[in-house]
């Protein structure tokens, strides 16, 4: 095999060269390992999510606005492959482009920071919380129906700049993309999934490639967590079945159970008993709400298909009247 550089395009923000810069550096250990003589060269792309910073995402079309460009890029063969926040790329990819690997799942809660340094249930009545999720925005309503939601957007650094600028109380943010800056003391405190349901593919990174690079895919094939990519998969086919992006608020998460029906701890691998040849059983929650929080669909389930437990939990949020709560929220 012949040395190739393998271009790598990637958004401008902090956040996503660092965790650009962080996947490189793992694919470069691999190739050392595996002997693969691959080099690798970083193509900063600025996609219309970056440029449009003072609408909320719901009402410039989503977080595909965030992967379009680079996407584009992949298809002209500018560039081989891209880093994304699985949580920004549609459920559905363009065709010719795949998911090449999905590497270990970080920490997929969402993380409150306060400036007074108070939990969630300890802030002031009418306290102001910065997030432009309408997925969040549900949810914090829900469970605290007196606080003032307000949008925020920009890149992790910004936002945080924001909430002592800008007079919030609190703002959420996504808890892996704290802890991939190194930023984790910022964090007041960690929202389970019982108050705030993470996004679809939260904590986790897609790697994108196109379907007909041979050569790239053998190298995201060893880089690729196979417990993160059920439990992604489960997620993202909830997503697809109720064609949901960020316009609307959905959110899901998924992980693996041991035997006895126990979660495996976080950061650690799930799947069945060793030895035991059965498949790994998966546990997924979905919901979807009402954007003002007053109605919260919500079921859980375990399988062992990710594909068809995903249809099995869109299926019931749609028997309960989900469609017509996405309706709502498109409008």
């Amino acid at each position: 095999m012949t040395k190739r550089t393998i271009v790598v395009g990637t958004r401008q923000s902090q956040l996503a060269l660092t965790q650009t810069e962080q996947v490189i550096g793992d694919l470069k250990e691999l190739c050392r390992a595996h002997g693969l003589p691959f080099e690798f060269e970083i193509k900063k792309i600025v996609t219309k999510g970056d440029r449009i910073l003072d609408v909320t995402l719901s009402k410039i079309g989503g977080k595909g606005l965030f992967v379009k460009e680079i996407e584009q890029a992949m298809l002209d063969g500018e560039i081989d492959m891209a880093v994304h926040s699985m949580k920004d790329m549609p459920s559905v990819l363009p065709e010719g482009l795949i998911n090449g690997g999905v590497p270990l799942r970080k920490d997929p809660r969402d993380a409150l920071i306060s400036r007074s340094g108070l939990h969630l249930h300890e802030l002031p009545q009418g306290a102001r919380v910065g997030t432009s999720s309408l997925r969040r925005s549900s949810q914090l309503l829900a469970y605290r129906p007196d606080l003032v939601l307000e949008p925020v957007r920009g890149n992790i650094d910004s936002r945080l700049r924001k909430l002592e600028e800008e007079g919030f109380d609190a703002i959420i943010l996504a808890a892996a993309g704290l802890q991939r800056m190194g930023w984790e003391n910022r964090v007041t405190a960690y929202l389970s999934a019982d108050v705030c349901l993470p996004a679809v593919g939260q904590g986790a990174l897609g790697i994108e490639c196109r379907e007909n690079d041979a050569e790239l895919r053998e190298l995201l094939s060893l880089y690729n967590d196979p417990d993160t990519a059920l439990t992604v998969a489960a997620e993202r086919r909830f997503l697809a079945v109720l064609n949901g992006g960020c316009q609307v608020p959905i959110g899901a998460y998924a992980n693996l159970e041991r035997a006895g029906g126990q979660a495996p701890e976080e950061g650690g691998a799930g799947g069945g008993e060793p030895g035991s040849g059965r498949a790994p059983r998966i546990r997924l929650t979905g919901m979807v709400g009402s954007a003002d929080g007053r109605v919260i669909l919500k079921e859980s389930a375990v399988g062992e298909d990710p594909v068809a437990l995903g249809e099995r939990i869109a299926g019931l949020l749609l028997a309960q009247g989900a469609d017509a709560l996405l309706k709502e929220a498109e409008e």
